[in-house]
């Protein structure tokens, strides 16, 4: 059987703190997304999202992309870029024009998506989304497209994700410099959400808590919307220096403790379990670590206990944030973890215990040809990204551009087009 052949080819890129990622996919004619290839590396000149070394971000970012190619055996000239960091910040616009109780049209939807820019409220920073997450009629919501109904009043609620316009900036030209075309800038809470969210949880409720290595966004799903976003500056990473900080070791031993022996549940067996600071190979490498024994074993206990000190902190961060989004009582059921420090055992529990919700892991949805080492939570963004970009959600700043509709009316209908016209504007 011959393959599936591709309509259209996707190029993705995820900057993160902790690695940069990169996924090619293909859109086959049947519409199905398939993982031509993907490829990551640890991220170099990113701090907290941020680009603190332009040199070295876009080296990674070229040395990811070209990862991807190698394995897909194409090449792509454009992506669609992840960033979790920038001062992320998420808000709801909602407008409303006046429809006379006729048909909606087309282009009444085209204006009142035209009419909604004047709302938008940026403040110096820059819009990354503007896009209509869904239609009311008569104040009745929950309508997905209203072309062909009747109503007096149609309204509209915009999604609008905000960054600060710097930090975008150095990004895109980090990305730019790998000779890249750089198709859109996609918030990661917008794009993992697309990853790891069913439709039916972001129209009933849901939080999302994106885990990543230097920053967490806890972010609100509600009525099929993202209405909330919080930005919190600590991530994996921290727990990594904590457990460095503590048994005096370097980062790389303290990550890889914290990866193959680290748990955030704590059992009666860790006093006695003595784990290897050192990689098999690596046993005469490096000082002794605080607290080891004569063979560089420290108690696993001590490491738990480092790791749920931490996560105390971080619970704490992600609970204030998701009681000011108004994440509580009948809206405020179901947790999703997601991101690379979701990946850590015994989260779940560990996180549903110090929030009091129910708390499951959020993973990339299945796709055709995802290598089995990107299925995991860490590259649920990445896997959006392909997602968001197939999905082509409108948004209200590129409404009317490029054409303007022509349409004559004649008889009652040009006397109620302006008729109409006229309670508008006068």
């Amino acid at each position: 059987m011959p393959p599936p052949r591709i309509s259209r080819v996707f190029g993705a890129v995820n900057i993160g703190s902790f690695r940069i990622s990169a996924m090619i996919a293909g859109l086959t004619e049947t519409g199905e997304m398939l993982v031509l290839g993907s490829g990551h590396r640890a991220a170099q000149g990113i701090k907290r999202g941020y680009v603190t070394d332009m040199a070295a971000a876009t080296f990674a970012v070229r040395d990811a992309v070209e990862r991807a190619e190698k394995m897909a055996n194409t090449s792509v000239s454009s992506v669609w870029i992840g960033t979790s960091g920038a001062g992320l910040a998420s808000s709801v616009a909602q407008v409303e024009v006046d429809i006379g109780g006729r048909r909606i049209e087309a282009d009444d939807i085209d204006h009142l998506l035209v009419s909604a820019r004047d709302v938008i409220q940026p403040d110096g920073r820059m819009v990354l989304h503007a896009q209509p997450a869904h239609y009311t009629l008569d104040g009745a919501d929950g309508v997905a497209d209203p072309k062909g109904l009747h109503a007096e009043r149609l309204g509209v609620d915009i999604h609008v994700m905000l960054a600060d316009g710097a930090p975008i900036r150095n990004i895109t030209e980090a990305v730019q410099n790998a000779h890249l075309d750089v198709e859109a800038v996609v918030g990661s809470p917008i794009a993992a959400g697309y990853a790891c969210l069913s439709a039916e949880e972001r129209e009933l409720g849901v939080a999302l808590v994106e885990f990543g290595g230097e920053v967490t966004n806890v972010s609100v799903y509600a009525a099929g919307m993202l209405l909330g976003l919080v930005t919190i500056p600590l991530g994996s990473g921290d727990i990594t220096d904590a457990i460095a900080s503590a048994f005096g070791i370097r980062r790389f031993q303290a990550e890889r403790l914290k990866c193959v022996h680290g748990s955030a549940i704590a059992s009666p067996s860790d006093h006695r379990e003595m784990i290897p600071v050192n990689a098999p190979g690596e046993e005469s490498s490096g000082p002794a670590a605080r607290h080891a024994d004569d063979k560089n074993r420290v108690p696993r206990a001590e490491l738990v206990s480092v790791i749920t000190t931490q996560l105390a902190a971080w619970t704490e961060e992600v609970g204030k944030a998701l009681k000011g989004l108004g994440f509580s009582g009948q809206r405020g059921q179901l947790v999703v973890l997601t991101g690379g420090g979701a990946e850590l055992a015994g989260l779940p529990d560990y996180a549903q215990s110090a929030l009091g919700k129910p708390v499951r892991i959020g993973r990339p949805q299945q796709m055709k040809g995802l290598a089995e080492a990107h299925a995991t939570p860490g590259f649920t963004t990445l896997a959006g990204l392909v997602l968001y970009a197939a999905a082509d959600p409108i948004d209200i700043r590129a409404v009317g551009r490029g054409f303007q509709p022509v349409i004559r009316y004649r008889g009652f209908k040009l006397v109620g087009r302006l008729y109409h016209a006229m309670r508008e504007y006068f």
